[in-house]
């Protein structure tokens, strides 16, 4: 794909002390064309897991759709929670099964379970690499530079929070194509909260 039709994102995630945060920007565009300022790249799948994406909005939309789907029969059949690494597992299978015609979409997948907090990253064919953060789109670039000079390990909700969005403003004011708010999926032991951050761009 060329990059006049590459879509543009920054997509941020980050293991913290107790839990998990992922986070995104809002900002839909298709090369040099601004689609929506209300895209939805971060989707919660239950109160201990969700996935964070960047590419095409329709591909993200469907895969988390089979992994929510797919999710949710395996906690009724087995009467228990999925740990994040089966999770993530399902989540590489779903991308690999398409890989003739594979998904536009590089994905994060975080979440909690009973060995603790786990961030995943996944390319479009499934590839599965496990890390305390991680981020992904058109902006990494410059959000990676913030996450790897100030990410500690065992840093509180709040820490880790300012640091995700520090990371994705930064972004969003050198790229052209990320903006107009973040979206904030924080995952800890009291379960999955949503929060949006509007961001001046």
């Amino acid at each position: 794909m060329s990059e006049y039709f590459t879509p543009g994102a920054t997509v941020v995630g980050l293991v913290f002390k107790t839990g998990v945060i992922l986070a995104a920007e809002k900002r839909v565009t298709y090369g040099f064309t601004l689609v929506s300022r209300s895209g939805k790249k971060v989707f919660k799948i239950t109160d201990r897991l969700g996935i964070a994406a960047a590419g095409l909005i329709s591909d993200m939309q469907a895969v988390a759709k089979v992994v929510a789907a797919e999710v949710n029969l395996y906690e009724l059949e087995n009467n228990r929670k999925i740990s994040v690494k089966s999770a993530a597992k399902l989540l590489s299978h779903v991308l690999f099964s398409s890989r003739l015609m594979p998904y536009f979409t590089e994905m994060l997948i975080g979440g909690i379970d009973n060995t603790g907090p786990h961030l995943y990253v996944l390319d479009p064919l499934g590839s599965l690499i496990e890390d305390k953060y991680a981020t992904l789109g058109t902006g990494t670039k410059i959000a990676i530079g913030i996450l790897e000079a100030e990410y500690r390990d065992e840093m509180n909700r709040e820490k880790a929070e300012s640091l995700a969005l520090k990371s994705i403003k930064t972004a969003i004011g050198r790229d052209a194509v990320s903006g107009d708010g973040i979206d904030i999926l924080v995952i800890d032991e009291n379960g999955a909260e949503e929060k949006f951050i509007p961001v001046r761009s």
